[in-house]
This record gives C-alpha cells, sequence and structure tokens, in this order.
C-alpha cells in the first residue's frame, strides 16, 4: 500500500496545462477534480492512520477514485 497521494498532475504530468485550463473553464471537469482531489485526500488519511477506516470502505474509495481518474483520462485525451 502506497502513503503517496496520487494527484491529478502526478497522474497526469504531459496534461498539467490541459488540467488547470479545464479546471478554469469546464464546470464538470472541474467537479471531477475537486472530487478526486476530496477522495484523493481521504485516502491518503486513512493509509497514514490519521483517519482509521475499515477495509470495506477503504476499497470503495479506491474504487470511487478509479472511476473519478477514468473520467478525468476520458476528457484529458478526448480532442480538444
Amino acid at each position: 500500500m502506497s502513503h503517496t497521494p496520487h494527484e491529478l498532475v502526478e497522474e497526469f504530468p504531459d496534461a498539467a496545462e490541459r488540467i488547470h485550463a479545464l479546471k478554469e473553464t469546464d464546470g464538470h471537469f472541474a467537479r471531477l477534480a475537486d472530487d478526486y482531489h476530496e477522495v484523493n485526500r481521504q485516502i491518503h488519511r486513512i493509509e497514514t492512520n490519521v483517519e482509521p477506516a475499515s477495509d470495506a470502505f477503504q476499497t470503495q474509495l479506491r474504487k470511487h477514485r478509479m472511476a473519478l481518474k477514468d473520467e478525468i483520462h476520458t476528457i484529458l485525451t478526448a480532442p480538444a
């Protein structure tokens, strides 16, 4: 288990500028990015024992983060 936060810019380093631009201009993308950030932070707090949680809840959060990441990836790789 990794205790490293999975920030969007780290997950998609070649898309850092596009991520920033979409957060400013696309409300749907901005909500996805905000949701991803919140879920990602919650997972990080759990992994570092700041906020303990059950294995089932951790798994649920990780699946949710992956679904958000997949949707974000789809947007980032779509033709501009």
